[in-house]
């Protein structure tokens, strides 16, 4: 690969759900796998040779900067750029173009803060000079395309059309989605309009390809997740550790579980599936946890079970309490003796008593 472009990072967006209901911690500074999860996009990038990357913020903007600082850490240099007001995609791209250093004809990479991915970026960037694309499109397939918008491409990956979210099965004419990573000609980011909001997925590619512009897409299937909601971003952490995902920035070997290093686990605690334990946690006798965040400072009672859960900073739960696909919010306690499953959320500092909640089906 030749020299690595520069990048932006697209960090706010829809973001996960996580906030206000279940954690204090700005979203995307909450722990996966043991480090913010902006740590593992931004060291991906790095490995990949890029050293310049612009974080297009649209909230939250004044806790990357105190974290990341200028980027040196990680071998980055780093710039921040804020919006004023919601600018979508395409504007939060266009905002940032004073801070890039490409000509017109170079490479600029852009991948969104919300997805974590296995893409092979320098494949993506080779395959972007190799066609001589405008803007070159990562693209990935699901089983169920229903939610997403479609990205048709011919023989030689160029892409034919962008359609909306399919009603009908005559509709979905491919499996092949967006997957929020782009190699843009630095040129055509000027041509967005500036000050507004702009889609690149509703305005700026339907726009370009009417014009005959070329646009390519790199079908990479290897992981790829969005991280919309508390489940999916339970799991990203959770496959960070197993090692599904790949980043340099795991703080451990990768395995069944991740103990950080002031966290305490019962020597007969069962901890699998890439389960997290972080800071100053503790974890209790006979507790089995199963592909769970247990994020700084929280206690899990004695014989407590949990899976697919996340379970909030300085959040207690209780002796033999059964937690599957739960968030527990920073600071709440959940009594010994409940049972919560299937997406219930427990608010920050809320307060269930023991025995308060048990689960029925009624089936």
């Amino acid at each position: 690969m030749n020299q690595a472009p520069e990048a932006i990072l697209l960090v706010g967006g829809k973001g996960t759900r996580l906030r206000p209901l279940t954690v204090r911690t700005p979203k995307p500074m909450v722990p996966a796998a043991g480090v913010p999860f902006l740590t593992h996009q931004l060291a991906r990038a790095r490995s990949a040779g890029v050293e310049h990357i612009v974080l297009a913020t649209s909230y939250l903007a004044e806790v990357f900067e105190p974290y990341f600082g200028d980027g040196s850490a990680l071998g980055l240099h780093l710039e921040y750029v804020t919006e004023e007001e919601p600018l979508g995609t395409g504007g939060a791209i266009r905002n940032v173009a004073s801070r890039l250093r490409s000509g017109p004809d170079d490479p600029v990479l852009v991948f969104n803060g919300d997805i974590l991915t296995g893409l092979d970026i320098g494949a993506l960037v080779d395959t972007h000079r190799a066609t001589g694309a405008d803007v070159s499109l990562h693209l990935t397939r699901v089983d169920d395309p229903r939610a997403y918008g479609l990205v048709p491409t011919d023989v030689t990956g160029r892409v034919t059309a962008f359609l909306e979210k399919p009603q009908t099965p005559q509709e979905i004419v491919t499996d092949q989605i967006n997957a929020g990573a782009y190699v843009f000609r630095r040129s055509v980011i000027d041509t967005i309009p500036d000050g507004r909001s702009v889609s690149v997925e509703r305005e700026t590619f339907p726009k370009l390809l009417r014009s005959g512009a070329h646009l390519q897409g790199m079908v990479d299937s290897t992981y790829w997740l969005d991280l919309g909601t508390p489940h999916a971003f339970v799991r990203g952490s959770a496959d960070l550790v197993l090692g599904r995902a790949p980043s340099p920035a795991v703080p451990g070997r990768r395995g069944d579980r991740l103990v950080l290093p002031s966290a305490r686990v019962a020597a007969d605690a069962k901890l699998t599936g890439g389960t997290v334990v972080g800071e100053g946690a503790v974890v209790g006798e006979g507790a089995r946890i199963d592909g769970s965040t247990v994020l700084a400072g929280a206690v899990v009672g004695a014989g407590a079970v949990i899976s697919g859960s996340l379970v909030g900073e300085g959040a207690r739960i209780g002796a033999r309490t059964v937690l599957s696909g739960v968030v527990v919010g920073d600071g709440a306690v959940v009594g010994e003796d409940n049972e919560l499953r299937d997406g219930a959320r427990v608010w920050c500092d809320a307060v269930l008593p023991a025995g308060a909640v048990r689960f029925s089906s009624d089936q």
